[in-house]
């Protein structure tokens, strides 16, 4: 059982930028997924980005070359560097990892509120 622990959320203005973190509690492995959602208020949890075992991203459209998506797997650490931030960003991020041996384990963290005021 692997647990997620994200932080770095916080209270920004439009323009600003922060940095999320997401520790899982024993390790990344290089097959491994690792991914950011977020959730707004009244609306479904939708992809940010995301990073697998062999370095491809993928990014949610409203993206727009804003974000970038990392890992140490070392570390058992992933990153979400956010600049630019916009209003429209305000939201519930969470982070995500997707583990597959013999069956597919998904595991989530309990999410960090971001909050970009205009």
């Amino acid at each position: 059982q692997e647990q997620l622990v994200e932080s770095g959320g916080g209270l920004v203005q439009a323009g600003d930028s922060l940095r999320l973190s997401c520790v899982a509690s024993k390790r990344i492995f290089d097959r491994d997924t690792t991914s950011w959602y977020r959730q707004a208020p009244g609306k479904q949890r939708e992809l940010v980005a995301s990073i697998n075992g062999v370095g491809t991203t993928t990014y949610g459209d409203f993206v727009k070359g804003r974000f970038t998506i990392s890992r140490d797997n070392a570390k058992a650490t992933h990153f979400l560097q956010m600049n630019s931030l916009e209003p429209e960003d305000t939201a519930v991020y969470y982070c995500h990892l997707r583990r597959s041996i013999l069956r597919t384990y998904d595991y989530w963290g309990q999410g960090t509120q971001v909050t970009v005021s205009s």
